[in-house]
């Protein structure tokens, strides 16, 4: 199962989850401490920011983000929960979660998998470049992104709803 959140619920989702993997989505990389029990192995970070097209001062997100994104679940046991988040938990790692999960089960529908996103948070507007993206490694044939535009933008916050997306 994969869990959602904003950097400041990061260590408390980690610990009230059990999880022992966490994937980090965001270029201030100096606010994240990682929490003490994941191991150094199990934490990708992914700097970037929370754009969708390229932008001067910016790092937007790049297909080999996503490609290390993928790598990472793909090897990652199960055993335990996997933590997503960037800064507010509401766009990069909503999409990061469904990447993942298109990635780990890819007979579930695109469109099943974003609706669990938005039945788990109001607030989820899962970043369209990374979906952009990850739709064409994963050979998705626009699926995944059609599924993203289909839920439509989560409800504005300044910080998301957590959320927890079984992969089943």
């Amino acid at each position: 199962m994969i869990h959602v959140c904003s950097l400041a619920r990061l260590h408390d989702t980690v610990d009230e989850t059990g999880a022992r993997h966490v994937v980090t989505l965001l270029r201030e990389t100096h606010l994240v401490e990682r929490p003490r029990p994941i191991a150094e192995g199990n934490h990708l970070i992914l700097s970037m920011d929370d754009i969708s097209a390229p932008m001067d001062g910016y790092a937007h997100p790049l297909e080999e983000h996503v490609v290390r994104l993928i790598g990472f679940v793909q090897v990652w046991d199960r055993k335990t929960p996997l933590v997503m988040h960037c800064y507010a938990g509401i766009s990069r790692s909503t999409a990061a979660a469904f990447v993942a999960a298109c990635a780990l089960n890819p007979k579930r529908s695109e469109q099943a998998i974003a609706q669990a996103i938005r039945d788990g948070s109001a607030t989820a507007t899962p970043n369209v470049r990374i979906v952009t993206l990850a739709d064409q490694i994963l050979g998705r044939g626009g699926r995944m992104v059609g599924a993203i535009a289909a839920i439509g933008p989560g409800r504005p916050a300044y910080e998301g709803d957590p959320l927890r997306l079984d992969l089943e």
